[in-house]
């Protein structure tokens, strides 16, 4: 027989359980949106620093020379920051899966035990 006690404590532990998850996810988002900000900032002061000493440049041979500095740190920082959010990435997708695994068993048990009863 459906017990309407058991099925409000399930639905209170799925609703509870999807709210953890959707708190994550904004977590992640809000972590890969302060990632993303720092490495603007980063990069704007690297450029202004860059554009700063190519103006100074006595001769053309030392402006390449910065030129080249520049564009070589300029790809290792690119190529660090997408590793670092393609790590995030990972997490926040991890724990969108986690929050659905949990759900998933709470919710569907009640439902099998009602169609084999």
């Amino acid at each position: 027989m459906f017990n309407f006690d058991d099925a409000s404590q399930k639905s209170k532990e799925a609703m509870e359980g999807m709210l953890k998850g959707y708190s994550d996810m904004a977590k992640g988002f809000q972590a890969i949106a302060a990632e993303t900000s720092d490495y603007s900032r980063r990069s704007y002061q690297d450029m202004a620093s860059f554009m700063e000493s190519l103006v100074s440049a006595r001769s053309l041979d030392q402006a390449y020379q910065l030129q080249t500095n520049y564009m070589k740190s300029s790809y290792d920082a690119l190529v660090a920051e997408t590793t670092k959010l393609s790590e995030l990435y990972a997490d926040l997708t991890k724990f969108a899966y986690k929050s659905h695994e949990t759900v998933v068993p709470v919710v569907s048990k009640p439902a099998v035990a009602a169609e084999a009863a």
